[in-house]
């Protein structure tokens, strides 16, 4: 109704001057360096780099998994230092979903039970509809009672999206969604991914070595020993 007016507004992730220092045996080593970017509501953006380049260290800062050294983070106007550690996972439960390269699915539940889990946890009284329908929109519909040892890797990371957008996320992170997937299966997931990025107008933050996967995405922010290129 209003997306692209949201697109033309504020920022939804606002980055600015960021920077990562761990203490290593041989003294301080700097992740990430005055880092900074701003995203808009419904962009779909890539972060690319080699190995060691930062990228899953900037994920784990946006996300609000890790605490920065310096610098600021906005998400959906909500400065993350100012969060505790409670109200950085209550943002997370609300306004963003994730999709990892390794599933991270429940082995012990089925497929429509791992989908249902994430609105189960808020209270939502419609869960077992809405993740029926998800995972109907992803092609699983024959596959509700299958546990993740019972489906393939391709099915796992359909079942695995279908639980980072039932919730509606305002922004979804993923963590190189594809890595584990032969290269026909991953095609089939990025397409998936971009359809419901576009028909839910979720922001999309992928973290990626695949230069294929990041041509996709209307911007590509590529790191260079924890510096923006």
């Amino acid at each position: 109704m209003n997306s692209q007016i949201d697109k033309n507004s504020l920022s939804i992730i606002h980055v600015d001057n960021l920077s990562k220092t761990v203490t290593s045996q041989n003294g301080p080593l700097t992740i990430l360096s005055s880092v900074g970017f701003r995203i808009k509501p419904a962009q779909s953006v890539a972060i690319m780099g080699a190995s060691g380049s930062g990228k899953s260290t900037l994920l784990s800062l946006l996300a609000g998994l890790d605490v920065s050294s310096s610098g600021s983070i906005e998400i959906l106007g909500q400065s993350m230092s100012q969060l505790n550690e409670d109200g950085r996972a209550a943002m997370r439960s609300k306004s963003i979903g994730f999709v990892f390269q390794s599933f991270q699915l429940l082995p012990n539940l089925n497929a429509l039970e791992n989908v249902m889990l994430p609105l189960e946890l808020t209270g939502h009284k419609k869960a077992k509809i809405l993740a029926s329908e998800l995972l109907d929109r992803v092609g699983l519909s024959q596959r509700l009672t299958h546990n993740p040892g019972q489906l393939s890797g391709g099915e796992q990371q359909r079942v695995a999206l279908a639980r980072a957008f039932v919730t509606q996320p305002k922004i979804l992170f993923a963590d190189e969604p594809t890595g584990n997937l032969d290269s026909t299966t991953g095609e089939k997931i990025i397409d998936l991914l971009f359809e419901l990025n576009q028909e839910k107008q979720t922001t999309l933050v992928l973290v990626t070595h695949d230069q294929r996967l990041a041509q996709r995405c209307e911007r590509i922010i590529e790191l260079k020993a924890g510096c923006i290129v």
